[in-house]
């Protein structure tokens, strides 16, 4: 067996280190510092001569020039099999519970676990027999995980067309267990194991085909599905202020949208916002499933409290596990929070390269690294016929609020939907917090084109009389301004605005869209008869209160149809026939 390289440190800059190297490496390698009886985890970011510099996956308080590094040869890889659903995993794939219980609550480096037990037995059913001929990707068998049938598939680092050997019957395996035996034209027979190992900053691409995005996502936010829909295997992201909501408006669209599993990566987010998505999600209750939300999840979970280089393996973690699901076919959201603390690391390990800085000290590749994230999504048509997608969506915290930062700006030039959040509207209690005037999709949504757009331009002209009104009063505004103001603000509160503490109105189905949407444009198009300003006020008022009552009433009961027979009645008084 070929000796590993080894090397030795020559130069400390906090989490990134410089060795010497005795024998060729290769870029994104993995390496182990040996300090005292600890190994601790490293990659390769740059290499020059003899010389690699390496970030440092964990801390590095007491580290020393001279100490021995050791080379593996591998890249970063993660290993995929059954076992990962409600897991919460590090950066790294180390399962954090597991790790508590061996370290206590604080930590300690060099602990690496294996992320998916391999004492755990899975009961194996074969769906190909010897002598099929497969290639990467393939099924040939599944377990049964939670609520989905886990595939066993040929490795993902394979290539070509192999002959499948031999294939195990029905029965208990470890993930350890070779399940199927397959020969290569070459004569090598390869063992294919319920799990397999994949390098994390290298898309899975063993599928037959790329689709279009162009099925919209249900995500059962009226504002989202309505106005600025995202395509299922589409991109989006969520940039605002701190505190505007955007955690949590991304935990109601990880409980309500319509996919099947669910990734989170906490990249780099406070403490106390992770613990608390990691203490909701096992009791919460899948409205789809009536099972725990976290049999259908995987965190990836890393704090600001954590090394900085490990922000970066949190996110490629996460969308390596995303494209695996999508392989079997099944649908899958990816949620990113927050992809500016990620872009916040490769700024620090670019500085520590000492690289010409871009705009606000980010790297020149910045756009780069954050479009080659957002093009890992996407649909997918199997060689089965069966198809998958992964669908990013990134929440983005520019320093400031202001989406004219890089990253806001660099995220924007690669996604389909801009769902900016504005500290106005939360500080206001209009939730979510997503601006209309400001925000925008290049998807196609299940609201008709011209109904939209006259959304759009009553919430637009309604903001300009708002404007004005400030300027001249209520008094200088003309009767039909006056109106159309009153509109917007209608449409604002009973349809773009929803209760998260109201178990009906919190979440919204297509069809109740649709109908309610259409309900409204009618209020929006007809012509009004009032006498004054007051009693239009009033009016719309009363209408407000209904509408409100009418979204917490279950959908297509004999009580929703009696609340929409009271709003009839209601703007049969004002409404004046054309």
């Amino acid at each position: 067996m070929k000796p590993l390289s080894t090397g030795r440190i020559v130069k400390i800059s906090g989490n990134m280190v410089t060795v010497q190297f005795d024998s060729p490496v290769m870029q994104n390698e993995v390496a182990y510092i040996r300090h005292g009886e600890e190994r601790l985890k490293s990659e390769i970011i740059r290499v020059r001569g003899t010389l690699a510099e390496m970030q440092v996956y964990e801390a590095t308080i007491g580290l020393r020039i001279g100490e021995a590094v050791e080379f593996t040869g591998e890249l970063l890889s993660i290993e995929l099999g059954p076992g990962m659903l409600g897991q919460i995993f590090d950066g790294l794939q180390n399962p954090l519970p597991e790790i508590a219980e061996q370290c206590g609550f604080f930590l300690h480096r060099g602990v690496y676990l294996n992320a998916i037990p391999e004492t755990k037995t899975w009961d194996f059913t074969p769906l190909r027999k010897a002598g099929d001929m497969v290639r990467v990707g393939d099924k040939l068998g599944f377990v049964e995980e939670k609520l989905f049938r886990h595939y066993c598939m040929v490795p993902f680092r394979l290539t070509g067309n192999y002959e499948l050997v031999s294939i195990e019957q029905s029965g208990t395996f470890t993930i350890r267990d070779a399940v199927a035996r397959i020969k290569a034209r070459d004569g090598t027979v390869s063992p294919v194991f319920l799990s397999q190992t994949w390098p994390v900053k290298i898309p899975i691409r063993a599928y037959a085909e790329r689709l279009k995005p162009d099925e919209p996502l249900v995500t059962k936010m009226r504002l989202i599905d309505s106005l600025f829909p995202v395509a299922r295997g589409g991109t989006y992201c969520i940039p605002g202020p701190f505190g505007a909501g955007k955690t949590v408006l991304q935990q109601l669209i990880s409980r309500h949208a319509e996919v099947d599993v669910v990734v989170i990566a906490a990249c780099g987010e406070r403490a106390g916002e992770i613990v608390e998505t990691i203490r909701t999600f096992p009791t919460i209750i899948d409205p789809r499933t009536s099972r725990p939300l976290s049999d259908r999840t995987v965190i990836i979970c890393n704090t600001s409290s954590m090394p900085v280089a490990a922000r970066e393996s949190s996110v490629y973690t996460a969308v390596t596990i995303a494209e695996y699901y999508r392989q079997m076919g099944l649908q899958v959201l990816l949620l990113a929070d927050s992809t500016s603390r990620w872009a916040q690391a490769i700024r620090e390990m670019s500085g520590r390269l000492e690289e010409i800085p871009g705009e606000e000290a980010f790297p020149a590749y910045l756009e780069s690294r954050i479009a080659s994230f957002y093009e890992r999504a996407g649909v997918v048509r199997l060689h089965d016929g069966a198809t998958g997608s992964v669908t990013i969506g990134g929440a983005v915290s520019p320093a400031g609020g202001s989406f004219e930062e890089p990253v806001t700006q660099a995220t924007l030039k690669v996604v389909g939907a801009f769902h900016g959040l504005s500290r106005s509207r939360s500080d206001a209690r209009r939730y979510p917090a997503i601006d209309p005037l400001i925000s925008w999709s290049k998807y196609r949504s299940f609201i008709e084109a011209n109904q939209r757009e006259r959304g759009h331009g009553i919430l637009r002209k309604g903001s300009d009389i708002a404007q004005m009104m400030k300027v001249v009063g209520e008094e200088g505004t003309s009767l039909p301004d006056y109106i159309d103001y009153l509109k917007a603000e209608f449409f604002d509160f009973v349809y773009l605005q929803q209760n998260a503490f109201d178990p009906v109105d919190e979440a919204t189905p297509r069809d109740r869209q649709i109908y309610l949407f259409d309900f409204i444009y009618r209020i929006l198009e007809a012509e009004f008869s009032f006498e004054d300003k007051e009693t239009a006020l009033h009016f719309f008022q009363q209408l407000r209160q209904l509408f409100k009552g009418w979204n917490s009433v279950p959908w297509n009961t004999d009580e929703f149809k009696a609340s929409e027979r009271e709003i009839g009645a209601l703007l049969g008084t004002r409404i004046r026939e054309r």
